[in-house]
């Protein structure tokens, strides 16, 4: 029996430096950047982009947790067609907030290095429909929106000409909204009519989001801030973090396990396990933007990361996480007096693991003011282990993250899959994924 993964707080106060820094911490505090952090910024879309053949709106087919959650979708009918004859149904991913519809179709037809055309450009010209399946709010219960699929999916196989299976998937958590999806229309013996299922770098097993960052999320939005300002932490704290992360934290005084510290976490990964964990019906494919090779990113376990002062104001300190071990400090941080240091046990050293990856420590240590080494940017997200579903419990994580996962097909929830050349950023667009991905679905 592993360990359990936990993590410990010490918190003090300093007197001296409350009396002199509550009005400065305030000020310093102002000047953060709006919005909260984790969350992806959408890119312009390209002038040049195609437009929608029509758009849909979409109404959950039934309430989750008394919840109707909203949604729309965006039809883009391949060359030659005049209505849907091949759709391919792909869901939006984790992020605060609504779909960028517009956004999402210029993400995934930008070009990309080695490619002849946009990814969804050559789905469209061999005659694949898009439907792109976006969210009024991502950030919640991700049975929820998956109530807005099971609703694109009927609408879609009403709309359709002729009787050619649907291809199912999405980016990300779009990925694991998809899966739960067909697997309860499977359940409640709903025909989703769909063929093959697609994910795209999406947590099977879990994500990760270093400790000490949700920390320093929860830390500085406790700060004084003007009224209705979108705080640090609203996205780590919202239902579909809750349920989408491998080790979460509710607060920075929080003391106790972390991969069992939401009830909403718990709760689906029961529901997935009642539900047979994926659709039975359709062939499972699924990318990865991590290796398959064990090779991760050079980052030293329990190594600093960056550090931040303004002398009696504010203070922070972030380490790599400690790859296992009792009691390991990641971090710490000062402010208005308020001091806290953050430690854990038994939790795995994922910052350098395998897979699609986000600029966290990059992002935070901007926000800041702090300075970073380039290299120490972008950290594991998507762990390679966890998006081409390996066998092994997803709250334990009783599991090598620097596993070797090439050829090990049999080991997998999906039937085939398919890892990058490199650790990409998470959800990004390259020729070895798309090649794959054509190959399976448009022959």
């Amino acid at each position: 029996m592993a360990q359990e993964a936990r993590i410990d707080v010490e918190t003090t106060w300093n007197q001296t430096e409350e009396a002199f820094s509550v009005e400065k911490a305030a000020e310093f505090a102002g000047q953060l950047p709006p919005g909260p952090w984790f969350g992806t910024a959408a890119g312009p879309a390209r002038a040049d982009g195609r437009e929608p053949k029509y758009t849909l709106p979409l109404r959950s087919a039934r309430p989750y947790r008394r919840e109707v959650a909203l949604g729309e979708a965006a039809v883009y009918l391949a060359d030659g067609h005049d209505e849907l004859v091949r759709p391919f149904i792909f869901a939006d991913g984790f992020n605060y907030g609504r779909s960028d519809l517009p956004g999402l179709f210029a993400h995934f037809n930008a070009p990309y290095p080695g490619g002849s055309s946009g990814f969804l450009d050559q789905l469209l010209t061999a005659g694949i429909d898009v439907v792109l399946v976006g969210f009024e709010e991502r950030h919640t219960y991700i049975q929820a929106n998956a109530g807005v699929v099971i609703s694109a999916v009927q609408e879609v196989i009403r709309r359709r000409e002729g009787k050619a299976p649907l291809i199912v998937g999405g980016v990300s958590m779009g990925g694991i909204i998809t899966r739960y999806a067909l697997a309860e229309m499977e359940d409640k013996e709903q025909d989703h009519e769909t063929g093959t299922y697609l994910s795209w770098d999406s947590p099977h097993n879990g994500a990760w989001i270093p400790l000490v960052l949700q920390q320093m999320a929860y830390f500085f939005e406790s700060l004084p801030a003007e009224p209705g300002k979108v705080k640090e932490a609203e996205l780590i704290r919202s239902p579909a973090a809750q349920q989408l992360l491998y080790a979460w934290v509710p607060d920075a005084k929080y003391e106790g396990p972390v991969a069992t510290s939401s009830e909403l976490r718990t709760q689906f990964l029961h529901e997935l396990r009642e539900l047979g964990q994926f659709p039975r019906r359709p062939r499972k494919l699924g990318v990865a933007n991590g290796t398959g090779t064990g090779t991760g990113r050079d980052l030293p376990p329990g190594g600093e990361v960056f550090e931040y002062q303004v002398p009696l104001v504010v203070y922070a300190r972030a380490n790599f996480q400690p790859d296992g071990g009792a009691r390991k400090p990641i971090g710490e941080m000062r402010a208005a007096g308020q001091v806290r240091r953050g430690f854990t046990s038994y939790v795995p050293g994922l910052d350098g693991a395998p897979g699609g990856t986000l600029d966290s420590f990059g992002k935070i240590a901007g926000a800041l003011g702090a300075t970073i080494p380039e290299a120490y940017k972008f950290s594991c997200f998507v762990p390679s282990v966890s998006a081409v579903a390996l066998d092994y419990d997803p709250a334990e994580w009783d599991v090598d993250p620097y596993e070797k996962v090439e050829g090990a097909d049999e080991k997998s929830a999906l039937d085939e899959f398919k890892c990058d050349g490199e650790n990409t950023v998470h959800s990004q667009v390259t020729k070895p994924l798309v090649d794959w991905i054509v190959e399976r679905i448009v022959h």
